[in-house]
């Protein structure tokens, strides 16, 4: 492509026809004089002469521009002018095209993927061959036309891995077997990795270089931890940016299911006390109660797609098994007085109690145990708590009168106390003395109860005091007014032993009374989470992944995954055979996200030989479209303005006549340019259907179809068509009487409004965000009904795959579908409205899915179906084509052919009622599978 004056040509050489305009300027300014018409009898005496001399007029100047401005606006226009053409890479030879393809490109893939067809666009411009590796999935590079290859962009997607160093050796191996030279375009997701420079080094030797690389650092979710009680949140960036602030969302289903924001926090760089390595991670934490935080299901970094901007939950949220111990008998005292009275009814809620015998217990290997006013142990079963402790076990100790009485820890520390504790204890403000009962002091922003709020009524009468020590201030997490250590803790091993200098019940202070207990335990339970588990003690494991991440962050099922061993699940880094994802083995559930707790980000870095190539600022703008119809434009106003000259404008029928096409035809041509140049300014197709900003003031009050818009305006328009000879049927065959059909945006439009969505899937129409799959899988679990069409049944019925079929394969990753089969012949579908087997559109015989039948419904015998529920299968797919065989025009004739004579109007006619049918189903569920309806169906089909 040749560039003048910041435009592109592709083919430049037309411009040369521009030279020839003062030749024609000159053929044109003469012309004969316009004959003019007189009554004059004596005529016919001039009959026979001849005029020696001649005078010709001249055109006007204006007219001669205006002709002159005509065929410049067409030449340029047939030289295929693009305005922000693309300059890059220059050459002639082989083109391959490197792509990293990992998650960090995912949030700006959209982008990747059109800079891509950029630059392809420009390669074939180039009539340069073309190859594609993706380094997380290496194949063999084949060199094609640019073309094909820009036929296959709208197919690719980001993989939930990182280039591993396996991979990175089966793409130099390949890259080896090319016999050519080269020049190379790197399109880099902006992140280091192994083996990565030995790539770079082979690929300079072979041609140029050029790297693409986006300038905003990649920012990724570390796996959520526990700290004092709270979740942690990590968030790392390949680059130190100190204004940046992020939100992480925590994500989980409501009572009903409903994907729904359970909590938030912001995570800001620019807080100097939240900084980790080098002000590359900052982190948050997050206190949620219970009942939330059991319900979490991932978190994820708020406006950002990518597997590495969502980290899945596990274990490490579930329901705590607390040991309660007690050294008094179950059938001591009042209950009130018991030491574990007020400890289960704060536990309950969060936590499965367990009771028996310490050394019962310990083989359960609880989360927390609880000692109240046990001042000692057996040898053999402090060893073992010991032991449990060191692993990453809670120890949780209750002061009493038994404590205070013994000599445990007077002289030295005791490995299953936090501190040394003096003899007797303290009183206060009993009947022996002077002092009044103490109050709490406010937590220290070190302790795990930072954050609570002390109800002014919690008062301490006595308690064990800790004998000062120097680090007696290191391990108070909770001190009363004075000062006095109220709560101690220490760490021994991976675990920790807390100590309450009070009673769990209300014998020495209110505390137990108070809510705050409550939410004291909440915090400490958290506490316990579990530490990730060693590769050691998973061996001999295997664990079946349940759920697994695409690259843009979606949850997809793995049921057809092998598993995965114990120790690889720990220590291998993801990759095609270690997906992120959520791992079960049992009943223990393992999340492996796509970074491990402790690792970085480390920024791409390329030698000073390669050429580093920012994204366009603007995409490609072909001009040569709106230039030929400005041409056209102008050439229908000559025709107007000569025929205004030689006063034949409006003389006679015939010129009235003339002149009412050529006004027309210049109107068309107007109306061509401003709709090109609309279409240029917003890059892309203009919508078939105007819409109001707000529809849902005009569809919530009626029955309204609609279809999904694509991008393609031929396909929309046959889809409109289709919905609204649909509506036609339905209004004239059945009750109900259907709205005018609507034309629906994924990203803008409200989807509750529409019963059923018709969705014709085209091999190159753009994926939708995450919000607009947020919106769609919330409108698929309220009962609403996607209709897709692939419109490639007479392609796909002799087993071959089409581009449709595979971008349908993409758009579903994201959405909640449920198990399909294809649609069995006791299907409400078959008979919601008209008795059917077949479900023809424009084409026939292609298969369609529903959802799959419950694996327990029967059939009753006599009855010519199953026994279903109510519920309406979320999606139908086919590729019948059905809105061709629908659609409409104005006067409700049909506008496409179906078939040929009486059969192709039968085809035509089972279309419809497979239309009717399947709005029927949609508004009334499976209503037909009542058994009310037996006998009438019965006889309907002959039984």
């Amino acid at each position: 492509m040749t560039t003048i004056a910041g435009i592109g040509f592709a083919s430049p050489w037309l411009l040369l026809a521009l030279l020839a305009l003062p030749l024609l300027w000159l053929l044109l300014r003469a012309v004969p004089p316009a004959p003019r018409k007189r009554l004059f009898p004596a005529v016919t005496l001039l009959l026979g002469l001849r005029d020696d001399d001649s005078l010709s007029d001249r055109t006007p100047w204006w007219l001669l521009l205006l002709r002159m401005l005509a065929v410049a606006a067409a030449i340029v226009g047939l030289a295929g002018p693009v305005l922000n053409p693309t300059t890059e890479p220059s050459g002639r030879g082989p083109l391959l095209v490197v792509l990293d393809g990992s998650w960090a490109g995912a949030p700006n893939w959209e982008r990747t993927r059109d800079e891509m067809d950029r630059l392809l666009a420009e390669a074939g411009r180039a009539d340069r061959a073309v190859a594609l590796i993706r380094l997380t999935a290496p194949e063999a590079p084949v060199f094609q036309s640019a073309a094909s290859w820009r036929r296959k962009l709208a197919g690719e997607a980001p993989l939930p891995w990182q280039p591993t160093t396996e991979q990175i050796a089966t793409a130099q191996a390949q890259i080896d077997a090319i016999e050519t030279d080269f020049d190379t375009v790197w399109f880099s997701d902006g992140l280091d990795y192994a083996e990565r420079e030995a790539l770079i080094s082979q690929l300079a030797q072979r041609g140029t270089l050029i790297a693409y690389e986006h300038p905003q650092a990649t920012t990724a979710l570390r796996p959520v931890g526990h700290v004092d009680g709270m979740m942690e949140i990590s968030v790392t960036s390949s680059q130190a940016v100190p204004n940046q602030v992020v939100t992480v969302l925590a994500r989980g289903p409501d009572p009903g299911g409903t994907m729904r924001t359970l909590g938030s926090v912001t995570v800001d760089f620019g807080d100097t006390a939240t900084l980790q390595d080098n002000g590359a991670t900052a982190t948050a934490r997050l206190a949620l109660p219970s009942e939330l935080r059991a319900r979490i299901r991932h978190f994820e970094i708020q406006g950002q797609r990518g597997a590495g901007a969502v980290a899945l939950s596990d274990d490490s949220l579930r329901r705590r098994e607390v040991a309660l111990i007690s050294s008094q008998s179950g059938n001591e005292g009042l209950a009130l007085l018991s030491p574990l009275h007020y400890l289960r009814k704060a536990l309950e809620p969060t936590a499965d109690l367990l009771d028996g015998a310490l050394s019962d217990l310990i083989p359960a290997n609880p989360d927390v145990i609880v000692l109240a006013d046990t001042a000692r142990l057996p040898p053999d079963q402090e060893s073992a708590v010991i032991g449990w402790v060191e692993e990453g076990g809670l120890l949780l100790r209750f002061a009493g009168p038994r404590l205070a009485a013994s000599d445990t820890a007077r002289t030295e520390e005791e490995p299953l106390l936090p501190v040394r504790l003096r003899i007797g204890g303290r009183s206060i403000g009993g009947a022996m003395s002077w002092g009044e009962p103490k109050t709490l002091a406010p937590f220290a922003e070190t302790s795990p109860f930072f954050g609570l709020t002390i109800p002014a009524d919690v008062t301490v009468s006595s308690q064990v005091v800790a004998q000062p020590d120097p680090q007696l201030a290191s391990r108070v997490i909770a001190e009363l007014s004075d000062g006095t250590p109220l709560v101690t803790r220490k760490s021994l091993g991976d675990g920790q032993i807390i100590l309450f200098h009070v009673t769990a019940n209300a014998e020495w202070s209110s505390l137990p009374l108070s809510g705050l207990f409550v939410q004291m335990m909440e915090r400490l339970a958290i506490s316990s989470g579990a530490k990730p588990p060693a590769a050691g003690d998973l061996e001999g494991t295997t664990w079946a992944p349940l759920q697994v991440l695409d690259g843009f962050g979606t949850l997809a099922d793995a049921a057809a995954l092998p598993g995965v061993s114990g120790p690889d699940l720990v220590e291998k880094p993801v990759g095609p055979d270690l997906r992120p994802g959520l791992y079960q083995s049992g009943e223990r559930s393992i999340a492996r996200n796509v970074l491990r707790a402790d690792e970085l980000l480390t920024p791409a870095e390329w030698p000073a030989s390669v050429a580093i190539s920012r994204y366009a600022t603007a995409p490609e703008r072909p001009l040569g479209g709106l230039l030929i119809s400005l041409a056209l434009l102008l050439m229908c106003v000559d025709v107007v303005a000569a025929l205004a000259l030689s006063g034949l404008l409006l003389k006679s029928g015939v010129s009235r006549r003339l002149s009412s096409f050529l006004l027309v035809a210049t109107t068309g041509a107007a109306l061509a340019v401003v709709q090109v140049s609309g279409a240029w300014a917003q890059g892309n197709a203009v919508p078939i259907d105007t819409q109001p900003d707000d529809i849902a003031p005009l569809h919530a009050s009626e029955l309204t179809l609609a279809h999904v818009l694509t991008g393609d305006r031929q396909v929309d328009a046959v889809a409109l068509d289709g919905l609204r000879g649909l509506s036609d049927t339905l209004r004239f065959r059945t009750s109900v009487e259907p709205a005018p059909p609507a034309s629906v945006d994924l990203e803008q439009d409200e989807l509750s409004l529409f019963p059923l969505l018709y969705w014709p899937v085209t091999a190159d129409q753009p994926m939708p965000s995450g919000n607009a799959y947020d919106k769609l899988n919330a409108y698929l679990r309220t009962g609403g009904m996607i209709l897709f069409d692939t419109r490639d049944a007479d392609i796909t019925r002799s087993g071959a795959s089409s581009p449709a079929g595979r971008r349908l394969q993409q758009l579903a990753l994201r959405l909640d579908v449920p198990p399909l089969e294809p649609v069995p012949n006791d299907h409400v579908l078959t008979r919601a409205f008209y008795l059917l087997q077949d479900f023809p559109g424009r084409h026939t015989r292609g298969a369609v899915w529903v959802e799959a039948a419950p694996a327990d419904a029967e059939q009753i015998e006599g009855i010519p179906f199953r026994n279903l529920n109510d519920g309406v299968t979320p999606v139908v797919i086919g590729g019948n084509d059905w809105a061709a065989a629908w659609a409409v025009d104005a006067n409700g004739r049909p506008l496409l052919p179906v078939g040929r004579g009486f059969a192709g109007e039968r085809q035509r006619e089972l279309a419809h009622r497979f239309g009717v049918n399947l709005v029927m189903h949609v508004l009334t569920g499976n209503y037909k599978s009542d058994q009310v309806h037996v006998p009438a169906l019965l006889d309907r089909l002959g039984q």
